[in-house]
């Protein structure tokens, strides 16, 4: 019987293809080492595909002001006509800071370029 009701189900369907465009990146040096990432993109699935985006400017920030490490502070996701903003703030440091959301800046930004998502 089992047999039977599996022929009912529908087929699974294939999802659509994540095709992002990537809008852009505003860096902002707020007070030493603190800064705000304001970036734009289409094509999201959700707010972590604009917090990834934030991330990767963040590692490569990071990365050109001479430093190692950034930890998370917060980022602001909203969305409005297909048009996803994200609002980051991040600390950026030379040594692992304390906290739980901290990323090390050269593994982030290797994976964001395999993934090719745009940096700064």
């Amino acid at each position: 019987m089992a047999a039977g009701l599996a022929a009912c189900e529908e087929p699974a369907q294939a999802e659509a293809p994540f095709v992002p465009g990537y809008e852009g990146i505003e860096t902002r040096l707020l007070d030493g080492d603190l800064v705000q990432f304001a970036v734009a993109m289409r094509g999201a699935r959700g707010p972590a595909d604009v917090e990834a985006y934030a991330e990767c400017a963040a590692a490569q920030y990071t990365l050109i002001r001479g430093y190692g490490f950034a930890r998370h502070l917060r980022t602001n996701v909203m969305e409005e006509g297909g048009l996803w903003q994200g609002d980051a703030v991040y600390t950026i440091s030379a040594e692992l800071p304390r906290g739980l959301k901290t990323i090390d800046a050269e593994v982030v930004a290797s994976a964001c370029a395999e993934n090719g998502i745009p940096m700064v």
